[in-house]
């Protein structure tokens, strides 16, 4: 099984957009998908989830969503030069051994021009630290404003086709 992970909880984030689309490529390859997204957290997840105290609705989550998954893809909007805070914390309040030889892959999203590539480097270093294998096929998409359709939907299709590379060869991962 495979997660695809939302790193922010902004409502209405066009990083979502990104998330459901290479939820949808994975599962026409034939993969079991799970999708977690940073608002599926409790409210007070940052409160009452870090430092070693985890409420059963947490740990269910990181039982069904990364500890059952084999592989990872994070899909993080860039957040003041680098990732969201919010999957900051996560990383945090999860066991380091949890990480410990997961497969990920990373995008970067951003309506800017850099695809959150410093973001992506951030994240690849923490990974690292907490050894989990990043996959080096990194995808940073820029001008996300232009790529979705009236309906918020990916729409560009040289977007759609470089989701799908990295899908295909991370499966080979």
């Amino acid at each position: 099984m495979i997660t695809v992970i939302c790193a922010t909880h902004r409502p209405k984030s066009q990083t979502l957009s990104v998330v459901q689309k290479y939820k949808e490529i994975l599962q026409d390859l034939g993969q079991d998908v799970e999708m977690l997204k940073m608002d599926d957290l409790p409210e007070d997840f940052m409160v009452t989830n870090t430092f070693g105290k985890k409420t059963h609705y947490l740990e269910g989550i990181l039982r069904d969503k990364i500890i059952d998954s084999e592989k990872l893809v994070v899909i993080a909007p860039e957040y003041n030069g680098s990732y969201p805070g919010l999957f900051k914390v996560f990383l945090d309040a999860v066991k380091p051994s949890v990480w410990k030889g997961k497969k990920i892959a990373l995008v970067g999203v951003a309506s800017g021009r850099a695809g959150n590539l410093r973001g992506m480097d951030h994240l690849t270093d923490v990974f690292h630290h907490l050894r989990a294998e990043v996959f080096s096929y990194k995808i940073p998409i820029s001008g996300l404003d232009g790529l979705l359709d009236g309906n918020g939907f990916v729409a560009d299709d040289n977007t759609v086709e470089t989701l799908k590379k990295q899908a295909e060869e991370f499966l080979l991962y």
